[in-house]
């Protein structure tokens, strides 16, 4: 039986109980897929083929394979505890071409709208001093940002991207919830979203003939370019980011990644003569060369200049504010914005529609009241009558958690900083969920409007949010079909390719530390994988020497990771799992995707199955207590970090790539050093000769050996093949050679710098010192020559790292996390 089939029936049973995300009790629901009559809807209606094949079997299977994706992606979103996995709901919203076409219009216009109000409100104010639309509501917003409030610096369009927040009421017409205009999110996760479910529903995708997203990103990476100086022929844009912190940090890098633009922080951008640059290394020491002509802003404004605005921020660009002024860069969305999204302004478009743009308000938002002037009274009258028919919400668009008495004395000492809003009860979808069933449930649709050329173009499709039974929010990817199969993908024409030079992308001192740190990281987590791996078969043997060979082996891990149990095994464990022990896998991949999730647009997306595998490997180990999953987890997790080589190999060979060499073969060389103190004391004959082969192996050399000394480690061997062998890639002479190619290749390299000469010096140490004076052995067995070489030569290693550091990468101050909702959070608190 088909799973809409035994939706339709639910539904039409018993259409009026009331939804488990319901605040308004039940109200009738306009429903997505079913009409009236129980029958489907046009829209899925003629996909009826595709989807008789969705059984509760086939739903669940994709839904598996839905999260098995995205966790394979990377994809996430940052709330206030932390990054949660970002989900994604098996059925689409799906609209007929029809209901689309008129939709589209009214948010053409909408965006049009909110350009004009602006334009006047950062230039001549005629709005405000006409009383179209209150001033007390707009310079009592935070978002007014009054340093560009002057007709000098105002654009013609200082919206580029607009955002709106839909839903339907009961009777199917959409209503404008909210707008978006200061940083809009979400198209990154849309366009993940239909890559998903394209790819696992290629049936339903099939039948449906919608509009591919593809176009959109062309349009838009287009304009973007238009938004520079006219006589500009080869403008550089970038994309700012808060940071990693920032909720919506896949998305921005997705954006970057998808419209081939750096991704950036405020920390990677100076302003110099008037001018934003990408700040080059040892600034202000150095002059900057790669001048930014266009940023698009994922910053809010008030956080983008701590010289002029908010000077706490460490966000932002001190000087972009007096930069924009003159003209030397162009922002996008326009500094400022943020006020548009104000909810007092709601009762006053229709009116400011008439004024600026001569036409009726085409796309009606939900009705709203702001408590500075007469919808006090009918704000405070609903209150008491039906407290559950109205939201109130503060000028930056919080909803106020506290009712009755309490929250009319709010409102009541300070009108002006709310608004009363009507709660709508919007339209419902399926929802897959716990039961193998599909439940209805409400819907926010997030849809994206463009300026392009000399109109504003609506996305067709755009991203919609459901909540499941525990209130846990999921979207749905929105598929908006053709009138025609034969009609061009989002009614743009193919984009005119650009006459551009090739050019080099700069990178900013704090991605190139970025990238260091992944190569250290990776190394790290490599080498900790491989000791445990190699621990680990020396615990599970046969008693005798075992304790005595296994004990060598446990004393390097915990002299890299310190120790966390006296048992074994127990240790090992924790090795694998404990993100908070210092120098363990799971430490060493927590770095790693910290660093790389700072140069995110940088990266293949095959890039995130390193941690997909890991993370895997590691809710199975947590499960078992079977002594053998251990090995087994550590085997899986090294097999996806393996996996990044793969991806490394296939960049192009830019400082970044240089970068992450040098931290790679830099820290191998460390562990190295590390790993031999294994054998700086000798012990009986079986003990000996198991902690050789345990270091050979750990240090992936036990074939090499074997075929190149016919025989079973010794001492003289091992260290001529993990000290002074060049042609052994895990040797520390191979890591040293590899570590001195990628310096050279730095831009800032001369061949005398610091890092140059330490390294020169490490590498002569390296070659002059004989082998059996390391292997040599006083009267006591210590190899005492062997203890001081590899001391030396992991001091002399991390000098030379700080030094590296010195010369080619910045660390600037940590990035401050914002207070803003979350993405998730803005389309569904209505």
């Amino acid at each position: 039986m088909s799973v809409l089939h035994d939706y339709a029936a639910g539904i039409t049973q018993a259409p009026l109980l009331p939804l488990s995300d319901d605040p308004t009790g039940g109200a009738s629901r306009f429903d997505e897929v079913i009409g009236p009559e129980g029958t489907l809807r046009p829209a899925w209606k003629s996909m009826a083929s595709a989807t008789l094949g969705l059984t509760p079997t086939e739903v669940a299977r994709v839904d598996a394979e839905i999260a098995r994706a995205l966790a394979d992606d990377g994809v996430t979103y940052t709330h206030r505890d932390g990054a949660r996995p970002w989900r994604l709901d098996p059925f689409p919203l799906v609209l007929e071409a029809s209901t689309w076409n008129s939709l589209q219009t009214g948010l053409a216009q909408r965006a049009e709208l909110l350009n004009a109000i602006m334009a006047d409100v950062y230039g001549d104010q005629r709005l405000l001093a006409d009383g179209v639309i209150p001033a007390a509501a707009v310079v009592a917003h935070p978002g007014f940002i009054r340093a560009v409030a002057r007709p000098s610096i105002g654009t013609t369009h200082p919206l580029l991207m607009t955002a709106t927040d839909l839903g339907r009421d009961a009777d199917g017409e959409w209503r404008v919830l909210a707008d978006r205009v200061q940083a809009p999110s979400g198209l990154g996760y849309a366009m993940t979203n239909r890559a998903v479910v394209s790819r696992l529903l290629p049936e339903l995708h099939r039948e449906a003939e919608v509009h591919r997203l593809e176009p959109f990103f062309a349009a838009f990476r287009d304009a973007l370019l238009q938004c520079a100086a006219v006589d500009d022929t080869d403008p550089r844009v970038v994309v700012l980011s808060p940071g990693t912190h920032s909720e919506t940090a896949y998305d921005q890098a997705f954006l970057a990644n998808s419209l081939g633009f750096p991704l950036v922080q405020g920390s990677d951008l100076v302003v110099s003569e008037g001018s934003v640059w990408i700040k080059p290394p040892r600034w202000p020491r150095s002059k900057p060369v790669d001048r930014v002509d266009v940023i698009l802003r994922r910053v809010d404004s008030e956080w983008s200049d701590p010289l002029e605005l908010r000077g706490d921020s460490r966000l932002g660009v001190a000087g972009l504010v007096e930069a924009v002024r003159r003209g030397r860069v162009r922002v996008v969305n326009g500094l400022g914005a943020g006020v548009l999204e104000n909810p007092a302004l709601l009762p006053f478009l229709p009116a400011a529609c008439e004024r600026l743009l001569g036409e009726q308000l085409r796309l009606p938002a939900a009705p709203a009241w702001w408590c500075g002037d007469d919808g006090l009274d009918r704000v405070l009258q609903r209150l008491r009558d039906d407290p559950e028919s109205i939201l109130v919400r503060t000028l930056v668009g919080r909803t106020v958690s506290t009712s009755g008495t309490q929250l009319e004395a709010m409102i009541a000492a300070h009108p002006y900083r709310f608004v009363g809003i009507e709660r709508l009860p919007l339209s419902q979808a399926p929802v897959w969920g716990p039961g193998a069933e599909a439940r209805a449930r409400t819907l926010v649709v997030r849809a994206f409007t463009l300026r392009h050329g000399p109109a504003y173009r609506t996305l067709a499709g755009g991203l919609a949010t459901a909540r499941d039974d525990a209130g846990a929010p999921l979207t749905k990817d929105v598929w908006v079909r053709k009138a025609d199969a034969a009609e061009s993908d989002q009614g743009l024409p193919s984009a005119t390719p650009r006459a551009m030079e090739p050019s080099i992308p700069a990178f900013a001192p704090r991605a190139l530390a970025d990238m260091y740190w992944a190569g250290r990281y990776a190394e790290r987590a490599e080498d900790a994988l491989r000791l445990v791996i190699a621990t680990q078969a020396l615990v599970d043997r046969p008693a005798g020497d075992r304790s005595a060979a296994s004990g060598v082996l446990l004393g390097v891990l915990r002299r890299l990771a310190g120790s966390r149990s006296l048992a074994a095994e127990a240790d090992l464990r924790s090795a694998l799992v404990d993100a908070g022990r210092s120098g363990s896998a799971a430490h060493a991949l927590t770095g790693m995707r910290t660093a790389l999730e700072g140069v995110r647009d940088q990266l293949s997306g095959d890039t995130w199955r390193v941690f997909s595998y890991a993370d895997r490997a590691i809710a199975t180990l947590r499960e078992s207590t079977h002594p053998s999953s251990v090995a087994d987890a550590a085997e899986q997790m090294l097999t996806g970090v393996l996996s990044l080589h793969g991806v490394t190999a296939s960049m192009i060979r830019d400082t970044g790539w240089q970068m992450i060499e040098a931290g790679r073969y830099l820290e191998r060389a460390l562990q190295v050093c590390t790993l031999l103190s294994a054998v700086t004391a000798s012990r009986s004959q079986t003990a000996d000769r198991d902690v050789l082969d345990a270091v050979l192996l750990a240090a992936e050399s036990l074939v090499t050996h074997r075929r190149r000394y016919r025989g079973y480690g010794r001492v003289r061997s091992i260290l001529e093949l993990l000290v002074k062998d060049a042609a052994n890639p895990r040797s520390i002479a191979f890591s040293l050679d590899r570590v001195q190619a990628s310096l050279a290749a730095m831009p800032d390299s001369t061949g005398s710098t610091r890092p140059e000469r330490l390294l020169h010096e490490i590498i002569a140490s390296v070659e002059a010192v004989p082998v059996t004076v390391l292997a040599a052995r006083t009267e006591d067995g210590v190899r005492e020559a062997l203890v001081a070489f590899l001391a030396e030569t992991s001091s002399a290693v991390a000098r030379l790292s700080h030094a590296i550091e010195q010369l080619h990468v910045e660390g600037g101050p940590p990035a401050l996390e914002m207070s803003s909702l979350s993405l998730i959070e803005e389309m569904t608190r209505s």
